[in-house]
């Protein structure tokens, strides 16, 4: 059976697609070497700034952790506006049903009782948080700032059809790369931005203030506001830095924040000041080591009480992970449908789950064809991709499945979409994904674009940084 393809820039190896047309002229004027040189000037620059990714459990020769770069690559992904514009109201709804759903599951769970979600797809999920019951959070909103990946794979007709894969609603990481990709494009080729109408990304931080703010607890007309950062060892420190520094606030670390009369504070040089809204990006188990893990010296003691009683605002807020889980993805569509009376813009992947007799079946007879992911995974681990598998890998899988089938869903491997991309060799198609930012306050917004995520090994489906992925600036050409 010959698999679609469907690749962005180009509809056929003789035919561009419409809105990369400019592009494509463009490219075709650039020298080798010119493109070589910029490049290895990306790099560099990259290099100084720290844009870094770090890479838990990789080890270099002298067996100290790794610090990685993320590979850039120079060819932009380009959407044309009328794409981003159906994109960006499926996003809105989705991001939208899963702030009712969450609030749901804390408080009337009507949608357990009208047997649309099984009771036990949340209450025995890992990351239902029972603290959070009958606690009220500002509008309602509990994901903040949410991470919605994107895939598209060709339809029967062979267009590419937009697929949301899986949604990050607890720390979501990578606005940074997207925002630091874009500068990087304006200062190699500051001709492409004159000669494309591309909308820009630039606004985000302000954006997400505009968020963060909107949601405070206070009264104060100026509320305070920090970034919460587990210290510069995480994986994602760069961006923490990056965020707090571009909105013009406090970067803290747990030991930096006490709690005193039912209030947080942040230690200054001046002495102890209130703060009202926390942009946190350490996990719940770390919060709040007297209401979570005792051992946690990321967090600040006494935070859980606080928050309950409505003194300070946490973004994303606790409990946001027991509608992120992969278990509960299949259900979205669902949820689309009860909690806002309308059909899903954008489609789901077919899920198939082990938890259920006749779909397990299906997965232990189909693994070689299929995408198995553990529902509690993240960063491309903990999965099966069954074409790329050996066949011991496949009955490691097997076994695993078998002793705990509601530990995993399975996918159909989708041939997604391939853009060209400057490889060791030259250009050539390589897979893409794409996540872009849904900030959710008094209303919910996004900057037109995302962060576009790419498979450097040829042939590969995976696209994390954190195995061997790159990223590309993502232009929404505007109409």
């Amino acid at each position: 059976m010959q698999i679609q393809k469907f690749d962005e820039m180009n509809a056929s190896p003789e035919q561009v697609r419409a809105h990369y047309e400019n592009y494509a002229r463009w490219l075709s004027r650039q020298p080798e070497d010119v493109m070589q040189s910029r490049r290895a000037e990306a790099e560099m620059i990259f290099r100084r700034v720290g844009i870094t990714f770090a890479v838990y459990g990789a080890k270099d020769e002298d067996g100290s952790g790794t610090e990685r770069l993320i590979p850039f690559d120079l060819i932009p992904r380009v959407i044309p506006a009328h794409e981003w514009k159906s994109m960006e109201a499926g996003l809105v709804q989705r991001v939208t049903a899963l702030n009712r759903f969450i609030h749901d599951v804390y408080h009337g769970q009507e949608i357990i009782k009208a047997g649309v979600v099984p009771a036990e797809q949340i209450f025995q999920n890992a990351q239902f948080r029972p603290e959070m019951m009958g606690v009220d959070v500002p509008g309602g909103v509990y994901s903040h700032i949410s991470g919605i990946d994107i895939v598209r794979a060709p339809d029967a007709q062979g267009n590419g059809e937009y697929y949301v894969l899986e949604d990050n609603l607890r720390v979501p990481s990578g606005v940074s790369y997207m925002l630091e990709d874009r500068k990087m494009m304006m200062r190699l080729f500051p001709e492409l931005f004159a000669e494309n109408r591309v909308a820009p990304v630039a606004h985000y931080p302000d954006l997400l203030l505009e968020t963060l703010r909107a949601v405070s607890p206070a009264t104060t007309a100026e509320p305070t506001v920090v970034v919460l950062t587990p210290g510069m060892y995480n994986s994602a420190y760069f961006e923490h830095a990056f965020l707090a520094q571009q909105m013009g606030i406090e970067l803290v670390e747990g030991q930096d924040l006490f709690v005193k009369d039912n209030f947080v504070y942040m230690r200054t040089t001046r002495g102890p000041k209130r703060v009202d809204v926390i942009y946190r990006r350490v996990d719940d188990d770390f919060l709040d080591p007297l209401a979570f893990r005792p051992t946690s010296t990321l967090g600040c003691a006494g935070l859980l009480d606080v928050y309950r009683s409505g003194n300070v605002t946490l973004c994303n807020a606790i409990g946001t992970g027991v509608a992120d889980d992969k278990s509960i993805y299949p259900y979205v569509p669902k949820m689309i449908e009860f909690y806002l009376g309308e059909k899903p813009i954008l489609n789901n992947v077919p899920t198939f789950m082990g938890r259920n007799a006749d779909e397990l079946k299906y997965i232990l007879a189909n693994l070689k064809d299929l995408v198995v992911k553990e529902v509690h995974g993240a960063g491309g681990y903990g999965m099966l991709v069954g074409p790329a598998s050996t066949k011991a890998e496949i009955e490691d899988f097997r076994k695993a499945v078998e002793a705990n089938p509601s530990g995993y869903i399975a996918q159909p491997t989708l041939s997604l979409s391939t853009c060209p991309t400057y490889v060791q060799s030259g250009i050539a198609p390589r897979h893409i994904d794409l996540r872009p930012f849904v900030l959710s306050g008094k209303e919910v917004q996004m900057v037109p674009g995302g962060l576009t995520r790419v498979a450097l090994k040829e042939g590969s489906l995976v696209v994390n940084s954190s195995q061997g992925g790159g990223t590309k600036d993502t232009w929404i050409l505007e109409a």
